[in-house]
C-alpha cells in the first residue's frame, strides 16, 4: 500500500478540553516520491515520543483505566523505531491484544501474491481461504464484486454506526485513537465496540 500525507497512517487523534487534537509521528518522506507504507522511515530527530506521552497523561492521567494501560503503551512506545509499517504494527498488535482480539495477523506481502487493486484482493482472499470480504462503505462506488462473485467471495459493506460512551472533557466525540475508550472503559472497551454493552 502506498503512503497518504495527511492519512491516518502516521496520526490519530486524542481528545483535549478545547477537542479533538491530532498526535503524528513525524515521517521522512522528502524526496520520496509516493513510498510504499513499509518504506516509509520515522523522523526521530523530533523527540514525538516524549511528546505524545506527555500529552496522554495530560489529557487523561484522570480517566478511570489510564494507570492500566499507560505504562504498557508507553514502554512501546519509547522504544527506538525507524520504520512507521514496524511501529503500526506493533501498536496494532499490542492494541488488538489489549482489547482482547485473538485474530491472527497475516501480511500480504509474504503471501506470494502479485498484481495490484481489485485482481490481487480476490487472489489474497483465495490463498487465505477466505469467504467474505469486507469493504468500507464508500467502496461501493469502485469494487469490482464481479471479481469477488467468479471466486465464490461474498462482498460484504461496512455500515459502521460509531459507539457513543462517557469521555472525559465534554460532550462526546467520535473517531478518536481507540486509547481514549480504552482509558475511560478499560475492560468494557472491546463490549462497547462491539455494541454487547457498556
Amino acid at each position: 500500500m502506498q503512503f497518504e500525507k495527511g492519512s491516518w497512517r502516521n496520526r490519530n487523534r486524542i481528545k483535549t478540553p478545547a477537542g479533538p487534537h491530532w498526535l503524528t509521528v513525524p515521517v521522512l518522506t522528502k524526496g520520496h516520491n509516493f513510498p510504499l507504507i513499509n518504506q516509509v522511515r520515522v523522523n526521530n530527530a523530533e523527540s514525538w515520543q516524549k511528546k505524545h506521552l506527555r500529552s496522554l497523561a495530560q489529557y487523561y492521567s484522570k480517566a478511570p483505566c489510564y494507570d492500566q494501560y499507560a505504562p504498557a503503551l508507553a514502554e512501546l512506545l519509547l522504544r527506538p523505531w525507524e520504520s512507521l509499517c514496524e511501529l503500526n504494527v506493533e501498536l496494532i498488535r499490542h492494541l488488538a491484544a489489549v482489547l482482547g482480539l485473538n485474530t491472527p495477523f497475516v501480511f500480504s506481502s509474504e503471501l506470494g501474491v502479485a498484481g495490484s487493486g481489485a485482481p490481487r484482493l480476490v487472489d489474497i482472499m483465495s490463498v487465505l481461504g477466505g469467504t467474505v470480504f469486507y469493504e468500507g462503505a464508500a467502496g461501493r462506488d469502485y469494487i469490482e464484486e464481479a471479481l469477488f462473485k467468479e471466486r465464490g467471495i461474498r462482498v460484504e459493506y461496512q455500515d459502521y454506526r460509531h459507539p457513543t460512551y462517557a469521555q472525559l472533557h465534554g460532550e462526546f466525540v467520535p473517531y478518536l485513537s481507540v486509547v481514549d475508550l480504552l482509558f475511560n472503559h478499560g475492560p468494557s472497551s472491546l463490549n462497547i465496540l462491539t455494541g454487547s454493552g457498556a
